[in-house]
């Protein structure tokens, strides 16, 4: 006999508004996209459609078909081990970096090739680029460094016939720095995105996929695999999350004035205060935090300008 049958909310509301995932995953038609993802699909314990999460193939062919299905990418893969992102969480950023924009322009969002977007790890996946032409049409700048990452990406843009001038990668052959090597003199941006590696050391990384499956599952999870993958430079580095942003704070004062707006993801909130004191040492002329909800989890993103406001509106009206 199966379980009593879950009632799942119709709109997943944690996530943007424009998000088009905040509907349970329709998996048919997923799969009339994409008909590889019919073998991965089951019927739960409570007898809903679903794929297994822990099976990091399924994983990856679910993102496939998402990513094909809302915005028109034919290929995407990643090599083994690299992190498989989950899209709606990807999506959910730049949803919030547009308004972010947006709110330096009559809260109207600026769209087309005229917004560029500096995509400080573009990984090995690329999406961050792949979900921001679709949705907006910016340009995007990615780096790495990683330079099998880098070639993966290229690969992405390559067999999908994307633009040269839609998505630009640059390897970032200094991993102790973000921007410099990769902004250009006079080269401009309008917004920078990160998804900086949280951990702080690989033993840190693995502990907390090992709690991660074991909530899950419920019960202790031998032999872990990562659902979502995630090779070292993309899971933990010194200092990990803080540290890292802290770096990325004290190098963005140098190119205050080539980025209207610098952002970073956060997991860990106690964080949050701590890197608001880092900026506010660098004098930041703006400084906020935006919440994002996704499940369980609950992430921020910390925004930061070294512009004035009438220099922001000098901006917007000499480049948009």
């Amino acid at each position: 006999m199966l379980p009593e049958k879950r009632q799942h909310p119709e709109i997943k509301t944690q996530l943007h508004p424009r998000n088009k995932h905040r509907r349970r995953y329709d998996l048919n038609l997923l799969a009339k996209t994409n008909p590889e993802l019919e073998k991965f699909i089951k019927v739960n314990k409570f007898g809903d459609q679903s794929i297994d999460f822990f099976d990091p193939k399924a994983v990856k062919t679910l993102n496939q078909s998402l990513l094909k299905h809302y915005y028109d990418v034919d290929f995407w893969d990643v090599p083994e081990g690299y992190l498989c992102p989950p899209v709606p969480g990807r999506a959910d950023y730049l949803h919030y970096a547009a308004d972010l924009l947006g709110s330096c322009n009559f809260n109207k969002i600026p769209t087309g090739d005229k917004i560029t977007c500096l995509d400080l790890g573009v990984g090995a996946s690329c999406v961050y680029p792949l979900i921001g032409t679709n949705e907006y049409r910016w340009q995007f700048i990615g780096s790495d460094i990683d330079e099998k990452a880098i070639a993966s990406a290229q690969e992405i843009i390559d067999k999908n016939m994307i633009p040269a001038n839609e998505i630009q990668l640059r390897l970032q052959k200094n991993k102790y720095e973000a921007f410099k090597g990769i902004l250009l003199p006079d080269e401009y941006v309008d917004i920078s995105v990160c998804n900086p590696p949280f951990h702080a050391s690989e033993e840190e990384a693995a502990a907390a996929s090992q709690r991660k499956l074991n909530n899950l599952k419920k019960t202790k999870v031998r032999n872990p695999v990562r659902n979502f993958g995630g090779v070292n430079n993309e899971l933990w580095c010194i200092g990990g999350e803080f540290k890292f942003v802290k770096n990325m704070i004290h190098e963005s004062f140098w190119f205050g004035s080539q980025c209207m707006w610098f952002t970073s993801l956060i997991s860990k909130e106690e964080n949050v205060d701590l890197l608001k004191d880092e900026l506010a040492r660098v004098k930041a002329k703006d400084i906020r935090v935006i919440d994002m909800g996704q499940g369980n989890k609950i992430s921020r993103i910390l925004v930061w300008t070294f512009l004035t406001n009438e220099e922001q509106k000098f901006w917007v009206k000499k480049k948009w």
